[in-house]
């Protein structure tokens, strides 16, 4: 059985992903996790759709 390359966790303030292989952290601190880049994140966990949700969630967090 394989393990997730991403998870996200909860961390003080709220959520963060944490990338397995690279064994580091990536992306911003989310207060909330947003559905959809969690459901992304539990299933398929494709890299590009999850960096789209990112960059999406950080523009409007600004």
């Amino acid at each position: 059985m394989s393990r997730r390359r991403y998870v996200a966790r909860g961390v003080p303030g709220g959520y963060r992903i944490w990338d397995n292989r690279g064994r580091r952290w990536w992306g911003d601190v989310y207060e909330l996790c947003p559905d959809d880049l969690l459901t992304e994140l539990n299933g398929p966990a494709d890299q590009t759709r999850i960096t789209a949700l990112m960059k999406r969630y950080r523009a409007q967090k600004r």
